[in-house]
């Protein structure tokens, strides 16, 4: 519950200073601290995606309602695939992108990261439209998880928020 919470906040921060930093002009000392921010972001959302993945493998999620359609069973481990995946495919892509536009990666300022792919406007210029492109994926995988979330709360009434809140019932 709490890796959830944890991820949901760094993956908002992350969009956020996506958004904003791409809106700055030029290479402000703001700007660059953004992009490091959103880099160490990536970074910490990839290594905990990965631990989320190998808790998810060893352990067992509550099972879903009896009272939810077959459809509906089926879209939630279809949408949570897709979020797994995107977040996954959102920091990798990134990673991929900042070596290929020759910028280092210092996690957190003190750790050097390795440099996957060699310096190459073209390969940058396409996994820089990929990585945009993943990110609106994700905003859409959100919505969709946010309007399941609301319909079973507020619609179908069964309690599957509960669940997730560290203070619910």
């Amino acid at each position: 519950m709490a890796l959830h919470w944890v991820m949901a906040a760094l993956m908002i921060w992350a969009f956020a200073l996506g958004w904003i930093m791409t809106d700055i002009h030029g290479f402000s000392p703001t700007k660059l601290r953004y992009f490091s921010w959103h880099k160490w972001i990536g970074v910490t959302v990839l290594v905990l995606a990965i631990a989320r993945l190998l808790w998810r493998a060893t352990h067992r999620p509550p099972t879903l309602p009896d009272t939810m359609h077959r459809w509906e069973v089926t879209a939630a481990h279809l949408g949570h695939a897709a979020l797994y995946v995107l977040m996954l495919a959102i920091p990798v892509s990134g990673y991929f992108y900042t070596s290929a536009a020759g910028v280092p990666v210092v996690y957190l300022g003190v750790l050097p990261l390795p440099t996957i792919i060699g310096a190459d406007p073209a390969i940058a210029a396409v996994l820089k439209v990929l990585h945009i492109w993943l990110n609106y994926a994700l905003l859409a995988a959100v919505t969709g998880h946010l309007l399941a979330v609301v319909k079973h709360q507020l619609i179908d009434r069964q309690r599957l928020l509960q669940r997730m809140l560290p203070f619910g019932s």
